[in-house]
């Protein structure tokens, strides 16, 4: 990772781009921890559905107008893969990631004792500090561990490392399409998971923040960094915060929206074979309205395979 910001008026730096990609895993998953992963996933039947939005909130994003799309069957998992969930797989394959190579990685700032401490911080993102030590293991750098909530997110992942992961239990990152049909919980036109309020009558529906980004956090849904994956209630189709928490990786390299070919809508659609990098979705506890209101079921933006943040996770179909 370069300490450098290309994230196109997103919440998170990037990384420096470089093919890096993880190293060959001589073993395999146990048939425990591919259990374990397998009990999480739910099937989806697939089918047509719409996917981007009438009117997008950032045009690089790129993310309108709706384009017409055909998905096969296919399981998502129920949550993102927590911190406790990606310690297993660290212990029984040895892989380091991108962070614990390097020896760094961005911390958001409320979240360090001392942020004056760690001055490193890319261009035009001061909020967030380059910290020696910190890893998904610690994720709020040296001193603080995963094991204190085994429960949230797994964060500071590359898409490296999820790819990591997901080659070595034999399952795989969800496309692009496959994220949004799931995120959707078959509404049609919806900009969250439940419907188009971003806070219900019922209450808060997800993660993200609340107050004066990024001086002030609220935590009026609870929260002011990570929830346990599972927190809030799950879309119709049973997955939880596909919105908000953490920025999830993708299969697919960021270009345009599938293109249909003038007969029929595309079917199982992977994404262009070059882009600036993997498209990431959901948004995160960072996301606002006054900065990236990037946290409804169309968003999208992109990242470096090997950029590592404390906002940054994954999720595993099958």
């Amino acid at each position: 990772m370069e300490q450098d910001d290309k994230a196109k008026g997103c919440c998170a730096p990037s990384g420096s781009g470089l093919v890096m990609p993880a190293p060959a895993l001589a073993r395999r998953a146990s048939d425990d921890l591919k259990a374990a992963i397998a009990a999480t996933m739910i099937p989806l039947k697939g089918g047509f559905f719409d996917m981007g939005a009438a009117k997008g909130r950032y045009p690089d994003d790129r993310d309108s107008p709706p384009r017409r799309v055909w998905l096969s069957p296919f399981s998502l998992g129920r949550t993102s893969v927590t911190a406790g969930l990606y310690a297993r797989f660290a212990a029984e394959s040895g892989y380091r990631s991108v962070a614990e190579t390097e020896g760094w990685s961005y911390v958001f700032h409320l979240f360090l004792e001392d942020p004056f401490g760690w001055v490193d911080h890319p261009p035009r993102t001061p909020w967030w500090r380059a910290v020696a030590g910190a890893s998904w293991a610690a994720p709020e750098g040296p001193g603080s561990s995963w094991e204190a909530k085994p429960d949230h997110p797994a964060v500071h992942l590359s898409w490296f490392d999820a790819q990591a992961l997901a080659e070595f239990t034999g399952f795989r990152l969800p496309t692009e399409a496959e994220w949004e049909f799931a995120a959707r919980g078959g509404l049609k036109g919806k900009r969250f998971p439940w419907g188009n309020d971003l806070v219900p009558a019922s209450g808060h529906r997800h993660n993200v923040w609340q107050g004066d980004f990024p001086r002030t956090n609220t935590g009026d849904d609870g929260f002011v960094g990570t929830c346990p994956a599972d927190h809030f209630p799950p879309n119709a189709y049973g997955f939880h915060n596909l919105t908000g928490n953490v920025w999830e990786w993708t299969s697919s390299k960021f270009g345009d929206l599938p293109q249909s070919d003038g007969r029929l809508p595309p079917r199982d659609p992977q994404g262009p074979d070059e882009g600036p990098g993997y498209v990431i979705r959901g948004g995160s506890y960072l996301c606002h309205a006054s900065y990236c209101e990037r946290y409804q079921v169309h968003s999208r933006t992109h990242n470096t395979p090997d950029s590592s943040t404390g906002h940054c996770g994954m999720r595993l179909t099958g």
